[in-house]
């Protein structure tokens, strides 16, 4: 479930710009100067709802098919791609201290080296779990 894609209903704004709803999440709604920008809004809007849900132990929506969604004269659906994973590695970055142990030798070695211990952590878990970009 890392990449989600929700159909969203772009609206053409009287002042210009759009506004835009999700049909499966009633609660997420934005807007944008623009096309570009309402859609960007909107994937913002759709990782906020969905991480709130997640915090709060809410089931996520399945989302449903374009073709199965009613649009008001004048309103455009599109479909939003969302990463699950990158959101959450973008807003969710805190860092959490582990304690771990290496040989003595390799410690003093990369020392010497400069190593930053916690960057090669980190790029050695992304790679193990497989979710680098």
């Amino acid at each position: 479930m890392d990449k989600l894609f929700y159909p969203a209903v772009f609206h053409k704004a009287e002042e210009g710009g759009f506004w835009v709803t999700f049909p499966d999440i009633p609660e997420c709604m934005t807007q944008g100067d623009n096309m570009e920008d309402a859609y960007k809004m909107a994937v913002d809007a759709l990782g906020l709802s969905i991480s709130t849900m997640e915090k709060e132990g809410e089931e996520i929506p399945a989302a449903s098919f374009p073709d199965e969604i009613t649009v008001e004269t004048g309103g455009i659906i599109m479909v939003i791609e969302f990463d699950l994973m990158e959101y959450r590695r973008r807003n969710r970055s805190r860092a959490v201290k582990k304690t771990l142990s290496i040989p003595e030798w390799l410690n003093e070695e990369a020392i010497k080296q400069g190593v930053n211990f916690s960057q090669v952590l980190q790029e050695a878990l992304i790679e193990k779990i497989n979710i680098g970009g």
